[in-house]
């Protein structure tokens, strides 16, 4: 670990000595040298840390030393933390907007900060001695000294391979589909059971979860259960939790509930009369009390019904009781080189391939019939391109290494020191998640970022950088069970196998941590001499135990808290503790969490960056909050009961992503938001209606400012402005990685015009991808600027109560989906909808013209008064329309709901190729589309799926006139 953070320390140093340089009030002079000695002593220790990191591993003295640096890395992170907020604080002072009391800052911080600075000079004199005896002891080891400090580099185009298809596992899934789906061989115990435990057993990494995934998807086996329900069990078998995942899986909704038998009536109420498949993977405990319970309520599902086991632990399947174990061998050397190979050689040339195949079948051997060790050695490989490359892996000191899981620790090995240092402590740092953890790959980046993983590289936008070490890892093989963004593909959650967390916390040691606390006394757990060196962790509270307020502040040096728990309350009342014990904490995760209030003593976590308090019954912040001068990331989502963020909240210059999406009470925000331009992040903007309380709250123009926000902006409140020169100084051109913008227009509504007049001044960038435009109150919703939205991908007009003219905007070329919701009084969709005719008569061309080129998706909804579809007009006639336009080549769904005045669909549909119709709540319609079977039905014949009224209707049928 300390491989990656003395170079942060060493950026950290110069970058303070820097600032230092430009405040007025700068380190005592004694503490320059100091200064000057320890970047010496850290650039000599940071030649060789890589040569350290790799012997550790087989000689103990080398280990201890590199434990001695790690913890005064951590001591060191911290003064210059301390030292950097100090100088932050005296900037942010010019912030304060009362006079009196910024005189009082400035007149007390001549002595209070020469007192604070030499306090951190004592503090760095003190490390400086500490660190020159590791420099001594360094000279002892004769370590190689690295000719170059590693920078990563950009990813390689390669891209994540898709590894579904297991090689050599064909009869395996074969046989346990039988078991599924067929009558099972039973004893004459077993005979009246309603249902029956499969059990998959091998050893770690060798395919158990992968088959089971392979039965569980198969079509053959989604048509034969009622209810198909994946549980992640790990250690410990937690009952509360295994049976809420049970309900959540089905329900799709989580139960507020924590009584055990209020939960297995309800899992008893869903499988009652049902025939139910339950995967339960990786099971540990061979405890049957734990087990018995559910067993007990399972047996109401219908017989045919099935549980399958994944498990490394055969006593597992003696005590579930199984009908059947299908033990998982070791791929054949056939099967298992063609795994590994499949990855190695992903894209590349046959000659390629051919140079290397020798030394190939050789490390594919080594893999010992591991699929999970011919993956990670596959996706290593894929980065080898020389020979010489090759055979330094054949030939590698760490096949050597013995330890645990030795026969999956060297490729992961391999494959770790393959990394970049600044990746490899991104790695390392996942393993202070649970097992089975789905993590969110933003988050994620999020905590690298609090804890300055992300820094080093100069010039870079730290999520970007974040984002380029996620799919280092990714393609990598170190995470996996990917999801992805439906939209762009991209991955936003992902999991780390068993092993791989494994071995993540072979690497960390004590470091990171996964706490599980049960009904077991806390003082038995406060007192383990381990979570001294505790840096991140995770503590796991199932009810009924009590918060381990000792246990986890016990953990002083603490960086990281993750607190998971099934709603206990002890939690808010050791809050307070939590924040004056734990001081070092960079990221402190409370989501989900009973907590009402938030204490003052939060201001004690300077070094805070990453706080979530989401999901939470929170009602208010403290102004405390403005000391958390360095947090990045605040996220509140879902807190329906916070009302207002305090005016603190605008000294955080920090902040980079203010999450506040689902806070249904607030309806302002602090005037001091417009001063955080470094935001990346912000879910919604609030504009206030100004005059009294308001006169502290935002208006539009203090987005002028925030000009790196990214991905989404929703501004609500815009019927609030009463100045259009307010809005124009939005300035939301100048907003470029924008890519989706909301208006919403609530608020007094002063006139029509207005609105009109505002959205022509919230101008966007051009390049903009996805508009929402709701509560408009205009008759029209026109801006001069819609049409010059040559990347606009989606359109989303809804409530517009007043506007009876839709924009003609069949002319926009890159609109893939349209939805009209809720414009009560458009009347008519025509010819100036689609772009056909303007102001000043036809649209003319001399060649054929395409309109709404490439709309795929068009849905009308809540349209009461809207009578009339049509493409024509007195100036453009059917047969004009079919010669020289064409209309919605693209369009793949249409969608008409609750437009009860509706009579006919226009002309040019039966030149489109829909795959889908729905028709709901559209009487005329349905009346005009089935009974008369005529020119509406000509229209849309050729539709394959038709759904009127929540039913498909079969178009040969229509065509027969029903």
């Amino acid at each position: 670990m300390a491989s990656t953070l003395v170079p942060v320390i060493l950026q950290q140093l110069a970058v303070n000595v820097d600032r230092d340089l430009q405040e007025e009030v700068r380190l005592v002079t004694s503490a320059k040298k100091e200064v000057i000695k320890l970047t010496s002593i850290l650039r000599s220790i940071e030649a060789v840390l890589s040569d350290a990191e790799k012997r550790q591993l087989q000689e103990q003295t080398v280990e201890d030393w590199v434990d001695k640096l790690k913890d005064i890395s951590y001591d060191m992170d911290d003064v210059i933390d301390e030292w950097s907020t100090a100088i932050q604080k005296a900037r942010n002072a010019e912030f304060d907007e009362d006079v009196s009391l910024l005189s009082k800052v400035c007149s007390c911080f001549n002595v209070q900060g020469v007192f604070l600075r030499r306090e951190i000079a004592l503090k760095i004199k003190k490390l400086s001695g500490r660190l020159d005896v590791i420099a001594r002891e360094k000279d002892l080891f004769m370590f190689n000294i690295s000719s170059s400090i590693e920078e990563p580099d950009r990813p390689k185009t390669t891209s994540v391979v898709d590894v579904s298809e297991i090689c050599g596992r064909e009869e395996d899934k074969d046989k346990l589909v039988g078991y599924l789906m067929n009558e099972i061989t039973m004893s004459t115990s077993q005979v009246k059971r309603s249902f029956h435990v499969i059990c998959i057993k091998g050893m770690g990494g060798i395919g158990k979860t992968t088959l089971a995934q392979l039965a569980f998807n198969d079509e053959q086996v989604k048509a034969c259960f009622d209810i198909r329900v994946w549980i992640c069990v790990s250690d410990p078998f937690d009952e509360i939790r295994i049976v809420k995942a049970i309900i959540e899986n089905i329900e799709k909704n989580a139960p507020n509930i924590i009584e055990l038998e209020t939960l297995l009536q309800r899992v008893r109420d869903l499988v009652v009369g049902k025939k139910f498949l339950l995967v339960l993977d990786d099971v540990w405990t061979e405890d049957y009390q734990k087990w018995e319970s559910l067993r007990d309520t399972l047996k109401f599902g219908v017989p045919g019904s099935r549980i399958v086991v994944t498990t490394r632990n055969g006593g597992v399947a003696r005590m579930m009781e199984s009908s059947c174990i299908l033990p998982l061998g070791k791929l054949s050397e056939d099967d298992c080189w063609l795994l590994f190979s499949r990855i190695a050689f992903s894209g590349r040339e046959a000659e390629e391939c051919e140079k290397v195949e020798d030394v190939g079948r050789e490390i594919a051997h080594k893999c010992n019939g591991l699929p999970l060790a011919a993956k990670t050695l596959g996706s290593l490989m894929r980065f080898k391109k020389s020979r010489e490359e090759w055979q330094d892996i054949l030939e590698s000191e760490i096949w050597n290494l013995e330890e645990a899981e030795k026969g999956l620790f060297p490729p992961l090995l391999l494959s770790y020191y393959d990394l970049p240092s600044p990746v490899r402590r991104c790695f390392s740092y996942c393993a202070f998640f649970p097992k089975d953890y789905k993590i969110v790959k933003n988050e994620l980046i999020k905590l690298w970022m609090a804890q300055g993983f992300l820094s080093s590289r100069a010039g870079a936008e730290m999520e970007l950088t974040g984002r380029e070490y996620f799919e280092n890892l990714a393609t990598r093989c170190f995470f996996q069970d990917f999801e992805r963004d439906q939209v762009d593909g991209s991955i936003k959650r992902c999991k780390m196998h068993d092993i791989v967390h494994d071995f993540a916390q072979f690497l960390t040691k004590n470091e990171c941590r996964v706490e599980e606390v049960s009904d077991l006394l806390e003082e038995k757990r406060s007192d383990n001499p381990d979570s001294k060196k505790t840096r991140h962790s995770t503590v796991v509270i199932a009810a009924p135990a009590p918060f381990p307020t000792s246990t986890i502040c016990n953990a002083e040096k603490l960086r990281t808290l993750f607190i998971r728990h099934d709603d206990n309350k002890g939690i808010a009342s050791a809050f307070p503790d939590l924040c004056r014990r734990l001081t070092c904490l960079r990221s402190l995760n409370m989501r989900n969490s009973l907590i009402e209030d938030v204490p003052e003593e939060l201001g004690r976590l300077l070094h805070l960056r990453y706080l979530n308090l989401s999901n939470t019954k929170l009602k208010e912040l403290p102004e405390k909050i403005g000391n958390l001068l360095n947090l990045q990331t605040l996220n509140l989502t879902g807190c329906q009961c916070l009302q207002r963020l305090p005016q603190g909240v605008g000294k955080l210059v920090n902040l980079r992503h203010l999450e506040i999406g689902g806070t249904l009470s607030m309806r302002v925000l602090p005037k001091g938001i417009g001063r955080l331009d470094s935001l990346r992040t912000l879910s919604r903007f609030l504009v206030s209606g100004g005059g009294g309380v308001d006169e502290k709250a935002c208006k539009i123009e203090d987005l002028r400012n925030l000009n790196f926000l990214r991905r989404k902006l929703r501004i609500e409140g815009l019927g609030n402005v009463a100045d259009v020169k307010e809005a124009e100084k939005a300035q939301l051109k100048m907003k470029k990685r924008l890519q989706v913008l909301e208006l919403q227009f609530t608020g007094r509504h002063a006139e029509r015009r207005l609105d009109e007049a505002v959205l022509e001044a919230l101008q966007p960038h051009s390049e903009i991808e996805h508009i929402t435009i709701s509560r408009h109150n205009g008759t029209t919703i026109i801006p001069s600027w819609m049409m010059l939205l040559s990347k606009l991908r989606r359109l989303v007009l809804e409530n517009c109560g007043n506007c009876k003219f839709l924009p003609p905007l069949g002319r926009l070329q890159a609109l893939e989906s349209l939805g009209l919701f809720y414009m009560n009084k458009v009347e008519m969709v025509g010819v100036e909808f689609l772009g056909l005719e303007t102001e000043n008569g036809s649209l003319e061309s001399s060649s054929p013209v395409t309109l709404f080129p490439h709309l795929k998706d068009l849905s009308f909804c809540g349209m009461e008064m809207w009578e009339t579809w049509d493409g024509m007009s007195a100036k453009t006639g059917k047969e004009d329309i079919d010669n020289n336009f064409r209309i919605t080549p693209c369009l793949r769904y249409l969608h008409i709901t609750n437009c009860p005045k509706l009579m006919a669909l226009p002309h040019y549909l039966q030149r489109t190729q829909p795959q889908e119709l729905v028709i709901n709540s559209c009487p005329l319609l349905k009346q005009h589309v089935i009974e008369r079977a005529g020119e509406n039905w000509d229209k849309i014949s050729h539709i394959p799926n038709i759904k009127i009224d929540d039913s498909y209707v079969q178009g040969q049928a229509l065509g027969q006139g029903i």
